[in-house]
């Protein structure tokens, strides 16, 4: 029922994507609403039901037709059910204020109909506000508790909010009420799967196989998932015994022969059972020699020994020889092992040697073509890269360059080299020389956009984006649509590094749309796949889901939008501009004039592109809202997401409000990132909220308590409670008191200052820490605190880029 109620507000990528979906699941997925309670006369009657049709059609104008015949007789003016039902088609159209407005005067006028509270909860679903939906459902339920459809679409709230102890209970209902249907069954098996109780789960599961025939040398698609399925659960309860078993004596009836081998192999390995997970695992490779876990199985299976040298010499010599460019990519899991690198330089300098000289890999062996050097300078150069030694990928890459100026492969490498020793103007020059030898490479193509944005030239990026974008829509809008979260996270940090906060905003806001997307479009899913029994698919997608939000694409959009409120916070943006006012009194009048005249360019510059993206604009706008009504007649009239506004959100009435929604997924979901205490950390600082900054400082001292961003909140936190100790409330001092000693010591902040900077001298990012809360005590250390900080000798043990580039939240 969720499309229909929601699909005005619906965005067309996400009316594309369920689509076809929904087409194909016919009138079984359309609206269903119960008659009224209150009888009507047999001519309103019959109008009422054409309502409810043109409802679940979708034709909302003639609905509102026939709404108002009822309503415009004189003893039916009142009528609730009417009202409700008028309400929830204005809200399909997009009248929202009104809708609400009619449907609480409907429920007013009967608050004993279960279709008022029914279309109650419908209307608060569709503003996705779920615990009030739920609450309405509950109440129509006291006024009808056998109501199918009300309980159906209770346990889809339910299960979208992850209220499994309810989803239980409302299964249990369905099952009670309709025990012939499979839907039934296998939904409340379901929610004992995801509650933890495996046994009573695997119960119920059997208890329904025993009402299904089994017709023998057919084929059962659904029968086939329901065993797959319960040998999943058999394994997440650890019963790998039985699940093993029970494969092998429902051999014939499983049809998905691929997942019924890896369940083999799988459950062979758990068992012990290595001769057999090895001959499972040699067969998976034969069918898909290019997955990953099918080796990993292997290599758990047969336990191999060292002959990795001897192994790793043949598989070098295959590869380079046939120009295969992935091979640094397959081989760089085992960087992690610095015996196993050594092994891999030693091999691959001497097949250089030898090739530069003689024209072999080894004395002994036959002639190699010219390419194969080629090749192992190509390799050579990523191996060095990766080893942080960037003068000699150079000098490899750069002879590679010299002997085939044309290959793509060496410039893109080039280009990686250059990002990695921290050269990103320099990374986007080679890479864009890259692109350039094949223009159609959308790899290419993407990559160096990417690094474009890296480099802050967002104008050459986007205009790069344009090559394989949708002709006649604005890139930046097309890639919105197309939800490429990875263009749209380099776009916000290249916005925020151009202090274009507003625009760097934008784009956080369009991720965060995108997860949200992605969470609503379950709903699509709660019943279907039980209807089609693929139970398995929908396990993983609920996991997912429960995990959504820790993907690093949220995670740094997140951060930024997180990290740009904290700043306009301490500096909003009409601030910024006195601020430029007051350095402007200090500069001469030549000076002045000089930057007057380049202001003036920049904003005429600006002027005309803003004028041209709102032109691009507009016509992308009249052509979507032609389209919208092309696929929709229906919905002309409806509303959409609210649009973001870089000017608006740059200037936010309480930037800390928005980020703490920011903050909370980060809280549930990234809780095992120090990063997301620090954000919290400096959120609640702002806001003056002691004991939650004790709560974040606390949980971030359990992640890494050396950490020296942690070490500056504490420093902070410790002089915060000093400040206000005596106007905070007597439980939050003694919490404070009690806690606070565990984190800094007992000998005054000053003390513990000196004593992390003592103790972690040889780091640099811990020396800085320690330098800038040095100055923040005593503002009279400055000199000393400077020197400290910009102590760069050959004793620092974490000298790199990556160190350089870091830096802690801006207070």
């Amino acid at each position: 029922m969720r499309k229909q109620v929601t699909a005005a507000a619906a965005p067309s990528c996400g009316r594309q994507r369920a689509g076809a979906l929904l087409a194909a699941r016919g009138a079984r997925f359309a609206p269903r609403l119960d008659m009224p309670s209150v009888t009507l006369p047999p001519k309103e009657n019959a109008l009422f039901k054409k309502i409810l049709k043109c409802y679940e059609q979708k034709q909302y104008k003639n609905g509102l037709k026939y709404c108002k015949q009822i309503l415009s007789n004189p003893k039916l003016s009142e009528h609730g059910e009417t009202l409700a039902m008028k309400g929830l088609t204005l809200n399909c159209v997009g009248k929202k204020e009104e809708a609400y407005e009619y449907v609480r005067r409907g429920l007013r006028n009967d608050l004993k109909s279960h279709v008022c509270w029914h279309v109650y909860g419908l209307l608060q679903r569709s503003d996705k506000k779920y615990e009030e939906a739920i609450k309405c459902y509950r109440n129509a339920l006291k006024w009808d508790k056998e109501n199918l459809q009300i309980l159906r679409d209770l346990s889809l709230l339910q299960i979208q909010m992850r209220d499994l102890e309810g989803y239980r209970e409302t299964r249990y209902q369905l099952l009670q009420l309709r025990p012939g249907q499979r839907a039934s069954w296998i939904g409340y098996a379901i929610a004992y799967h995801l509650l933890g109780d495996y046994d009573m789960a695997l119960q119920i599961l059997d208890e329904f196989r025993k009402t299904q025939q089994v017709i023998p040398n057919k084929l059962d698609y659904e029968l086939s998932e329901l065993l797959l399925y319960q040998v999943q659960v058999m394994t997440e309860a650890g019963h790998y015994a039985d699940a093993l078993a029970h494969l092998r004596q429902h051999d014939r009836l499983i049809n998905d022969r691929l997942s019924y081998e890896e369940g083999r192999g799988e459950l062979c390995l758990k068992l012990g059972f290595l001769e057999e997970a090895s001959d499972v695992y040699r067969g998976l490779l034969e069918r898909n020699p290019d997955n990953t876990l099918y080796y990993r199985g292997l290599e758990s299976a047969l336990k191999p020994g060292d002959r990795f040298r001897s192994m790793l010499d043949i598989y070098l010599r295959q590869n380079l020889s046939k120009g295969c460019h992935p091979l640094f990519v397959s081989l760089k899991p085992l960087y992690h092992n610095p015996e196993k690198v050594v092994v891999i330089e030693d091999l691959v300098l001497k097949y250089e040697k030898n090739l530069r000289t003689i024209g072999q890999y080894y004395p002994d062996g036959e002639l190699e073509p010219p390419s194969s050097l080629l090749w192992v300078q190509h390799f050579l150069a990523q191996h060095y890269d990766a080893c942080g030694d960037t003068q000699r990928a150079l000098f490899y890459i750069n002879a590679a360059i010299d002997s085939t100026p044309t290959l793509i492969e060496l410039f893109y490498i080039k280009a990686r080299i250059c990002k990695h020793a921290g050269d990103p103007l320099e990374a986007a020059r080679w890479m864009d020389e890259a692109q350039s030898l094949d223009t159609a490479d959308r790899f290419i193509n993407s990559k160096c956009a990417k690094y474009q944005l890296r480099a802050r030239l967002v104008r050459e990026a986007e205009e790069m984006c344009a090559k394989f974008t949708r002709e006649g829509a604005p890139p930046m809008e097309n890639l919105n649509e197309m939800q490429c979260m990875w263009f749209q996270v380099e776009c916000a940090s290249a916005y925020r590094a151009l202090h274009r906060y507003g625009d760097a905003l934008k784009k956080c806001h369009e991720i965060e749309r995108h997860f949200v997307e992605v969470t609503d479009d379950q709903f699509d899913f709660h019943t279907y796949c039980m209807r089609k029994m693929t139970l398995r698919a929908y396990l993983q997608l609920l996991r997912l889901e429960d995990g959504l939000r820790h993907h690093p694409f949220f995670f740094l959009a997140a951060r930024s939008a997180i990290e740009i409120y904290l700043l306009l916070h301490d500096r909003p943006l009409t601030r910024e501009s006195a601020a430029n006012e007051s350095a402007e009194e200090n500069l001469s009048s030549k000076e002045l004039k000089k930057l007057r005249s380049k202001q003036r360019r920049a904003r005429r510059k600006a002027q005309e592109e803003q004028l041209r993206r709102n032109a691009e604009e507009r016509r992308h706008q009249q052509a979507r809202n032609t389209r919208r009504r092309k696929d929709d007649d229906d919905d002309e009239g409806a509303g959409g997401k609210e649009e973001l506004l870089p000017e608006k959100l740059a200037r936010p009435e309480c930037p800390m409000e928005e980020a703490v929604k920011f903050l909370v997924p980060l809280r549930l979901l990234a809780a095992d990132r120090i990063e997301t205490h620090l954000m919290a950390f400096d959120i609640y600082l702002r806001k003056g909220k002691l004991l939650l900054m004790l709560q974040s400082a606390r949980r971030a001292f359990c992640l890494d308590a050396n950490h020296p961003w942690l070490h500056e909140r504490l420093v902070r936190l410790a002089r915060a409670v000093s400040e206000r100790r005596a106007e905070a409330p007597l439980p939050v001092a003694t919490v404070l008191e009690h806690k606070l000693p565990g984190l800094v010591g007992d000998d005054g902040v000053e003390s513990f200052n000196e004593t992390f900077i003592r103790r972690n001298e040889f780091s640099i990012q811990h020396s800085l820490a320690g330098a800038r809360m040095m100055f923040f005590l005593e503002p009279s250390s400055q000199q000393h605190a400077i020197s400290l900080a910009t102590r760069l000798n050959d004793s620092m043990t974490d000298r790199c880029i990556k160190v350089s580039h870091c830096q802690s939240i801006t207070y």
